[in-house]
């Protein structure tokens, strides 16, 4: 497998991002050629497909490129596991990249494709997912403010904006709201059925689900999953009740979260946090196993009953620390006109 690093001048990520390809690497019988490419003019980094400093080439192909990234001789900025910024890929990503299994160390995740790591803590699954969802986020200023958009709507409404609407928000920039679109469904931001109309946004879902939540002043939405219901307080910043049912005994769950505070009924309520084999779109690899039961047992007993499955049991604390962290900071914008505020400029190495 050959690597190219694409950098400016004395990048300081390029060791950053050299180290953690030892890290991802590690314990893989793999054999990689790193080499490296120097580029200081813009047009040298269009011939090259450096999209920023550094950027990583894996057999002449970028395995971070998203849709409307354009070539530069700045610093690159990546989406971390926190779900803030980095100056170069996670261990995680680059294992996915790189397609690499688990390796033989103790601190080793599933990559990021997958939701839900195996393992005997709640912790791992709980990174695993959040890492998943933090990494799919438009990338550009139409992606995201057509996402604000179609989130808010939802919000207010229960159902994302009109297509005028998105074709106005979308005219700001010059592109088609279609288009647009289909980049957030390939990056796994949003979910398109066949007639490419909006399905789901998560957390929101235009179909019924198992989860209902009544948002303050706002609509009663379906939520996509348990953890998703738990993260729309904090992404909203208002107060919800969530009702949903127990998959096994269909006794019904209620969850109120008000001034911050959370209560349940019953108080023995807990998540099951999991995911299938493979990757693929949180909708179909992760949402639906992820529920509320009315205790461990019966979430244990359903774990037992799908034993392909691999995830954990969460009290509803950690489940809400969970949705908190992958949707808190979802609705960024601040401006009167949330839709039309470009990104920050990226800065120079």
């Amino acid at each position: 497998m050959k690597l190219e690093i694409l950098q400016v001048p004395d990048c300081p990520n390029v060791a950053v991002l050299e180290d953690r390809v030892r890290q991802a690497t590690a314990g893989h019988p793999i054999v990689l050629e790193i080499s490296h490419r120097v580029i200081d003019d813009p047009d040298e980094a269009a011939a090259a497909g450096m999209a920023g400093s550094p950027t990583l080439l894996v057999d002449g192909v970028d395995p971070f490129a998203v849709p409307g990234q354009v070539p530069s001789v700045s610093c690159r900025l990546y989406r971390s596991e926190s779900g803030g910024m980095d100056g170069a890929p996670s261990v995680g990503a680059l294992r996915a990249a790189l397609r690499l299994g688990p390796s033989d160390t103790p601190e080793d995740s599933r990559a990021a494709g997958d939701c839900c790591p195996p393992s005997d803590t709640t912790d791992s699954p709980a990174s695993g997912l959040s890492t998943w969802r933090s990494a799919a986020q438009p990338a550009d200023a139409a992606g995201k403010a057509i996402h604000q958009a179609v989130l808010r709507g939802f919000a207010a409404t229960g159902r994302p904006p009109s297509t005028e609407e998105l074709a106005r928000i979308a005219a700001r920039f010059d592109v088609s709201a279609a288009s647009v679109l289909t980049h957030l469904h390939e990056a796994d931001v949003i979910r398109l059925d066949t007639a490419g109309a909006i399905a789901s946004a998560y957390p929101f879902s235009t179909s019924p689900t198992p989860h209902r939540v009544r948002i303050t002043d706002g609509a009663t939405v379906y939520a996509m999953c348990a953890v998703d219901a738990l993260g729309m307080p904090a992404m909203l910043g208002t107060d919800a009740v969530i009702t949903s049912a127990d998959p096994v005994t269909s006794d019904p769950v209620e969850i109120a979260i008000r001034a911050g505070e959370l209560t349940a009924q019953p108080a023995t309520t807990v998540v099951f946090l999991g995911a299938r084999a493979g990757s693929g779109p949180s909708a179909d690899s992760c949402c639906n196993d992820l529920n509320f039961f009315t205790d461990r047992d019966t979430a244990q007993r359903w774990s037992d009953a799908h034993p392909h499955l691999d995830g954990a049991i969460l009290d509803l604390a950690a489940a809400r620390r969970l949705g908190e962290d992958i949707f808190g900071a979802q609705l960024f914008a601040t401006s009167d006109h949330p839709d039309t505020v470009p990104p920050p400029a990226p800065p120079q190495c």
